[in-house]
């Protein structure tokens, strides 16, 4: 993958005292997921361009133990810019990034003439445009055509960025909203990406006009993470009148809060190909679709009605031919064993178990945990604790519900499940965590070491 910076500042060749790199050699680096490269395919007085070049190494990013789960499978992880390019640029550059400059300190403060240029990059024009618009650039993102016997145009841009802007605010725009563009971190992010973001973004995040999104893509689409970033971000601004009006941290359905977390999941897992037990309407489908990172995603359910309106969302019908080869939806019982779903990676049980009779939750478990028995399973419930907090409700949730567990209950169940199958169990929860009620969503994460045939 490649980045190129180019200013046209006479004498153009000090943007090598900037960037702290000769335009006269070849710059080598190891960093953890390959070799990059800085190099100028062009040193003028007038004009001077250093190009940052990421060789991903698969074999290396595979080692990587929460990485992506490459094995034999296409992958863009080495072509499109994304997070990898982003921690790349930071180690590569890393004074350039914090405004330092032994040699030209008084140049590293001043507004340059800057184009900058991402050949490949995970995204759509219209959102880069409102990432990068309000920072100041001029934002050019051609979208890249599939070849011409596919046709249309591929979820990738060419992304050009001009401006008059200080070097170390062009690079960490770019390390902050590379990453969110593409929207899909190859590590896992803990709390102290937080602190990566506000630092990256001081100056400029708290202004502006998208940083709802730029804090929940940048931070994985963690609610809690994102919610600290933005609280922060207030309490640090103080224009507090006058960004009254930008957008604010809505508040998250307990439907997106559990969604988020099973994609989370998944991650964790380095999960490809995933299995949606009773995908219902296709909703969780819809999340994995846009994720690169799924290389095969089938959606099952009993209710071919389900179906058809999950293929609907799916727009199935109008996919171009590499993305349709990434999804199938297929009709199958949970209670019965189907010899499709062996050997999968992944699979979501997401609302699920508790619309199934219990005397019959004996068979789903033979036929997910025991024949399908996919290396990690996760299961989301309903907890029945937390039904005092919902004004009117005298029941369960929903008419359809065949029991809601508490979470001892649930607990309970998934540790016999586990130990007859072969499985460790975790649990989450999700959405608001009560202290006496616990939260509205139990979530449990079963793993597996065993090789499935």
């Amino acid at each position: 993958m490649l980045l190129t910076v180019t200013t046209t500042r006479p004498p153009a060749t000090d943007l090598g005292y900037l960037l702290v790199k000769h335009p006269g050699k070849v710059h080598t680096f190891d960093v953890p997921t390959g070799t990059a490269y800085v190099l100028y395919p062009e040193a003028t007085e007038d004009r001077c361009t250093a190009a940052l070049l990421l060789d991903v190494d698969p074999a290396r990013l595979r080692a990587q133990r929460e990485s992506f789960e490459l094995g034999a499978y296409v992958n863009d992880r080495p072509y499109a810019a994304s997070s990898l390019l982003a921690g790349a640029l930071a180690k590569v550059f890393r004074s350039a990034l914090r405004g330092a400059s032994k040699d030209r300190p008084e140049l590293a403060a001043e507004a340059l003439p800057l184009e900058i240029r991402v050949p490949v990059l995970r995204g759509t024009a219209e959102l880069a445009g409102r990432l990068f618009g309000p920072l100041g650039w001029q934002v050019t993102a051609a979208p890249i055509p599939f070849e011409p016997e596919i046709g249309g145009d591929s979820h990738y841009v060419d992304l050009r960025l001009a401006g008059t802007v200080r070097l170390a605010d062009a690079l960490n725009h770019l390390y902050v909203l590379l990453p969110v563009l593409d929207d899909a971190k190859h590590y896992w992010v803990a709390p102290d990406e937080i602190e990566k973001l506000l630092r990256s973004g001081e100056g400029w995040l708290g202004g502006h006009p998208e940083k709802v999104l730029i804090a929940r893509r940048y931070l994985a689409h963690r609610r809690q993470l994102a919610e600290s970033a933005l609280s922060r971000l207030e309490a640090d601004s103080p224009l507090v009148e006058e960004e009254a009006e930008l957008p604010v941290a809505r508040k998250v359905s307990l439907a997106e809060q559990r969604r988020d977390a099973v994609l989370a999941a998944l991650a964790e897992a380095d999960a490809a190909r995933v299995l949606d037990l009773g995908c219902g309407g296709g909703a969780l489908l819809a999340a994995l679709v846009k994720d690169r990172r799924f290389t095969e995603i089938v959606g099952t359910d009993v209710s071919s009605r389900a179906l058809d309106q999950a293929a609907r969302r799916l727009h199935l019908d109008r996919l171009p031919s590499l993305q349709r080869d990434r999804i199938k939806v297929w009709q199958s019982a949970l209670t019965y064993r189907d010899d499709r779903l062996r050997g999968y990676d992944a699979a979501v049980l997401m609302e699920v178990i508790e619309h199934v009779d219990l005397p019959r939750l004996p068979a789903l478990e033979a036929s997910v945990f025991g024949h399908a028995h996919p290396r990690t399973v996760i299961v989301t419930t309903p907890n029945a604790e937390y039904n005092v907090h919902y004004e009117g409700l005298t029941g369960m949730r929903h008419s359809d519900h065949r029991f809601e567990w508490t979470r001892a209950e649930f607990q309970a169940w998934c540790a016999r499940t586990a130990e007859n199958h072969g499985y460790q169990v975790s649990f989450r929860p999700v959405g608001d965590d009560h202290e006496t009620t616990g939260a509205p969503t139990q979530l449990a994460i079963f793993t597996t070491t065993e090789v499935t045939s």
